[in-house]
């Protein structure tokens, strides 16, 4: 956590030298963006709008085209023709796609040089400062995600206050997270959990 040098660590091809897929990354990252979307926008159909139960003219002899409600969708306060309603903009993506997806984000940091890995990440006491020092010794200045292999609040809510930095586990990391990141910051549990998760 100070910025020293304590030795070497050995990742695994497997997970951090694939060939990156840029397409499941892609899917991936508008799956989780998908997933984010309240989806609680709403209009009222014709059918839904009041009034309008009164033809407003009669059928034939009028010489206007013919209308049977003052509620349909080419009159001003009629309804909505295709309303948006609430719904789910959820959708699944495959197990072995999303395997790959990580993997290939792991890997695309690891071919740009942006993994960190720190033999150990803990305070002892809740102090933003001390995240922030650390993150300035290991020279990560812009955005960051900092991966523990275990929830430790001391660490996350030191890193809350700080913008552009995120924590997440192994088992909450996604996609979206680690390519937004400039910086992978990881915990040396972490990249053996990482290893174990996705060999």
């Amino acid at each position: 956590m100070e910025g020293k040098n304590v030795g070497t660590i050995e990742l695994a091809d497997s997970i951090f030298g694939i060939e990156p897929n840029a397409a499941v990354m892609h899917e991936m990252v508008v799956n989780y963006l998908a997933a984010q979307r309240q989806g609680t926008q709403s209009a009222l159909t014709r059918s839904e709008v009041s009034g309008g139960g009164k033809k407003p003219w009669r059928q034939k002899g009028t010489g206007r085209a013919r209308q049977g409600s003052t509620r349909a969708p080419q009159w001003t306060h009629g309804g909505v023709v295709f309303a948006p309603k609430p719904r789910s903009y959820r959708f699944t993506v495959n197990k072995k796609v999303r395997r790959l997806a990580m993997k290939s984000a792991f890997s695309t940091k690891a071919a740009a040089n942006e993994i960190v890995v720190v033999d150990t990440i803990a305070l002892d006491e809740y102090k933003t400062k001390k995240i922030a020092a650390m993150l300035k010794a290991i020279e990560v200045e812009k955005k960051a995600l900092i991966v523990l292999d275990s929830v430790d609040s001391k660490v996350i809510k030191s890193a809350a206050n700080i913008p552009g930095v995120k924590t997440a586990q192994v088992n909450t990391l996604n996609v979206y997270d680690i390519l937004n990141a400039d910086k992978l910051v990881i915990a040396k549990g972490a990249v053996s959990k990482i290893e174990e998760v996705y060999a």
